[in-house]
């Protein structure tokens, strides 16, 4: 069975470029983790890779939702194994790349979504307005007491309530556990926080210089603020305030700037959480001739362009 690979890490490390020498190199294709490179149109603010720039390798799960769709990490799930399972059928190597850990997640282990039933939801909630959380966690404690000690805030109860009631299961016996679903090998990109900072702030000037806000303009004409998800992704936010008067460019470059080194730290945190990523530095010398060798096995040459 074909190993998968999965770069992970904070934005801005370069995982998308070394995701690209590896699937070159180990004749593979790519497999996007990224929750917003999901969105068609939404190019320039996630730095998706432009075609011209993909070495002609071919990459999945990019571009397959519209702006004024939410993304759904269980949708995610299903779509992502089978592409998987494509890859590996036809004697190629997966190789995952993205910083949405929920989503990598959700592509390598036996991680299992609960149902959800907006119906029973909003009965729950209704009952919620009247009883309050402690009336709730009571219910919850009576079906799942081990939930009931450890969720505190209503929305998490009555999403235990409700999952209760369409499996029959407690909420937490949905707990995830770190166990692959086939063999893979995580390789983690991270630097040092002056130099990522640095990056950062640099690749939103960037943004905003190569056409941000006309991205903006025009995705907002195509329904960007009905969009749960993406009207709320880093850099586009700030952007429609700008689109609104209500900010200035400087600003907006700003605050996304800061927004995005946030992003990063939460990144880097759920990812260094997982014992099973190995770590590298993108800026050291010979780093694909490095993670090959962690990779081990037999390397075949390079492929002709």
């Amino acid at each position: 069975m074909q190993e998968v690979i999965a770069v992970v890490g904070p934005t801005g490390t370069g995982k998308s470029d070394l995701a690209l020498d590896l699937a070159e190199r180990l004749g593979g294709e790519i497999v996007n983790t990224d929750a917003l490179q999901l969105y068609r149109g939404m190019d320039i603010g996630t730095a998706k890779l432009p075609p011209a720039q993909r070495r002609g390798i071919r990459h999945h799960l990019l571009d397959v939702l519209e702006v004024t769709q939410e993304a759904s990490v269980a949708r995610f799930q299903g779509a992502a194994r089978e592409v998987i399972e494509d890859i590996t059928r036809r004697g190629l190597r997966p190789v995952l790349v993205g910083g949405s850990g929920l989503y990598v997640r959700a592509a390598l282990d036996e991680l299992e979504f609960p149902p959800t039933d907006a119906v029973v939801r909003a009965r729950f909630e209704e009952l919620a307005a009247r009883v309050g959380l402690d009336g709730m966690r009571e219910r919850l404690r009576d079906v799942d007491p081990a939930s009931a000690e450890r969720l505190g805030d209503v929305r998490r109860v009555v999403r235990a309530l409700e999952v209760h009631e369409l499996t029959g299961r407690p909420f937490s016996s949905f707990m995830p556990r770190r166990t692959y679903l086939r063999p893979t090998v995580q390789i983690g990109l991270d630097l040092d926080r002056a130099r990522l900072h640095a990056r950062l702030y640099g690749r939103v000037v960037g943004m905003v210089e190569t056409g941000l806000v006309d991205e903006v303009r025009d995705l907002d004409a195509a329904g960007l603020r009905t969009g749960k998800t993406a009207s709320r992704a880093i850099g586009y936010a700030q952007v429609l305030q700008v689109l609104d008067g209500q900010a200035d460019l400087d600003w907006a470059i700003e605050d996304t700037a800061t927004a995005t080194r946030r992003f990063a730290r939460r990144q880097l945190t759920w990812f260094r959480a997982d014992p099973r990523v190995t770590w590298f530095d993108p800026t050291e010398p010979h780093l694909l001739d490095r993670v090959l060798a962690h990779l081990g096995g037999q390397v075949p040459p390079r492929l002709a362009p």
